[in-house]
């Protein structure tokens, strides 16, 4: 552990990111203790677009409701989507991506094909065409999300799975009768996780930002419930008379994101 926190110490982009990231997860866990205001029954119209101050940090917006409430409390939305769409995506990705790289064949081919389709078609695009046959909602956004951007965590697990699957220690599973099945989920994926978990974390980013673009066109979470992207929309009209209301939830809904390259560079690697 000693050993884990040096190597970490020395990757300032690790550390910053790690720190970053930490930060908005305590902010949500601890959302009831950390908001100094009730995010929506708190609201008084004698304070409504009042500038940053004592009282209101982040400064109050046009019914009088503290920012910097809102936007603690919008970041269980955006990591809730972040982490649960992620996680369907990368649960399909892994599915797909294990028995095309094991079973081979016509199999390899059908799924190859729908992922270079999937990768062919902008994961906000295709969002948006879900979210317009089943309307706004969270639990809409969950499964426009995680139906969207597994591609890249199929990829990146096929690519494993070819590699690995002629190794000695899979060949000894084969060797002592070991099932298919089995040999995929107790000698191979544990050994691929690395790269996939990478995938998944760049994935969470960017569903956050969906979410935030769909609840910005009205498809995603609902007023009252604060969303950053929801806050941003209603910012629109205050944007020069009133900038605090759009600065604070913007600057929360754009974290950090590695380029379409990054994630091109580690499915050339893998």
């Amino acid at each position: 552990m000693k050993e884990f926190f040096k190597k970490a110490r020395r990757q300032k982009n690790l550390m910053v990111g790690g720190v970053i990231t930490l930060l908005f997860v305590v902010m949500a866990v601890f959302a009831p203790w950390l908001a100094p205001f009730h995010p929506i029954d708190h609201a008084d119209l004698r304070h409504s677009e009042e500038s940053p101050n004592r009282t209101y940090l982040f400064g109050t917006d046009n019914q009088g409701r503290d920012i910097l409430s809102r936007v603690i409390y919008g970041s269980r939305i955006s990591l809730s989507v972040g982490l649960v769409s992620q996680g369907l995506n990368s649960l399909i990705g892994i599915l797909l991506g294990l028995t095309a790289g094991f079973l081979g064949r016509r199999w390899d081919d059908l799924v190859m094909g729908l992922t270079n389709v999937m990768l062919s078609i902008p994961s906000l695009v295709f969002a948006l065409a879900i979210m317009a046959v089943l309307g706004p909602g969270l639990i809409n956004i969950f499964l426009a999300l995680g139906l969207t951007n597994w591609a890249y965590s199929c990829r990146i697990t096929r690519s494993q799975v070819l590699f690995t699957r002629s190794l000695d220690y899979v060949m000894a599973a084969r060797a002592l009768g070991y099932g298919e099945v089995r040999i995929m989920f107790t000698q191979i994926l544990p050994n691929i996780m690395g790269p996939i978990l990478v995938v998944a974390t760049l994935g969470v980013a960017g569903a956050i930002l969906i979410e935030a673009a769909l609840s910005f066109l009205g498809l995603g979470t609902q007023p009252p419930i604060p969303s950053w992207g929801g806050m941003l929309s209603n910012a629109r009209e205050q944007l020069f008379t009133a900038p605090w209301i759009s600065i604070f939830p913007g600057t929360s809904s754009t974290p950090i994101l590695p380029g379409q390259e990054d994630k091109e560079d580690l499915m050339g690697r893998g």
